[in-house]
């Protein structure tokens, strides 16, 4: 168990990928709390860790609300003595596929509005914590977006890429304390939620998009949301210890250059 002992904070741990995340960092020896506006989709996803023998605990706790934050991590280091990992994943209230000529203003500044206000209150309370105990590591995820000009994704384009900024800053500033800030950027999971859903509302609409989405990756193939995971318990660990201040790709190569021209070589 490589994060043995290790404390995390989870924000929308109740979602896909968080809760993936969640279970993850369990399997490697954490003590996850997990957090969310719905207490009921958390609480299930703890009691899913415990059921598995990993330790978690679950709160209703708004990652967009300063004064439940502050409670929350403090009743954590109350409890534990430290916070190791902070981990932000909540939704964004997108709206996507439409063109931004199109837009309502509203629509389209939501998701930087959201991004900004919840990352940084977040990550600036758990750095607080952390300089006190000089250690930790401070993780949150964007898309391809975040790397590349992406027709059609509205406001998550610009979300992304301030989420990336903010995180390169905020590393800068917290390196001497001993604090690592990265950020993991994936081209989106077929076996998340909302993809699962609208793969199985939109079959026939669905099959050309992914299709499409694997071709213009090098590997020709989205990352799950295991992957995700993976990648997440490494960048916690000491395994990565000279890492920060970085956003590490995880979308198997889209944001290298799209291939969606590249085709296998076949030999007579």
């Amino acid at each position: 168990m490589i994060l043995q002992n290790k404390n995390a904070v989870i924000y929308g741990a109740g979602g896909s990928i968080g809760s993936t995340v969640a279970k993850a960092f369990a399997a490697a020896g954490v003590r996850v709390f997990l957090t969310g506006r719905n207490l009921d989709t958390v609480q299930r996803v703890a009691d899913e860790i415990v059921a598995s023998s990993g330790i978690a605990e679950a709160d209703r706790v708004d990652a967009l609300d300063q004064a439940a934050i502050s409670s929350h991590m403090q009743s954590v280091i109350d409890k534990t003595g430290s916070i190791d990992i902070s981990f932000n994943v909540i939704g964004l209230e997108v709206v996507q596929n439409i063109p931004l000529v199109d837009m309502t203003l509203d629509d389209f500044t939501r998701p930087v509005r959201i991004a900004m206000q919840s990352h940084f209150l977040t990550a600036t309370a758990a750095g607080k914590m952390m300089m006190k105990q000089k250690s930790g590591v401070i993780l949150s995820l964007t898309a391809t977006p975040g790397g590349i000009g992406y027709p059609y994704t509205a406001g998550f384009a610009p979300a992304c890429n301030a989420m990336e900024s903010f995180y390169r800053n905020l590393a800068a500033e917290l390196g001497i304390y001993g604090i690592r800030v990265i950020n993991m950027r994936s081209a989106g999971s077929p076996d998340s939620k909302v993809f699962k859903n609208a793969i199985d509302t939109m079959p026939d609409v669905m099959a050309p998009i992914l299709k499409k989405m694997e071709g213009d990756t090098m590997l020709k193939t989205l990352p799950l949301m295991a992957d995700i995971a993976n990648v997440a318990v490494f960048l916690s660990s000491d395994l990565a210890g000279k890492i920060t201040g970085v956003t590490v790709d995880v979308t198997c190569g889209t944001t290298a250059g799209l291939n969606y021209r590249v085709e296998p070589i076949t030999s007579e």
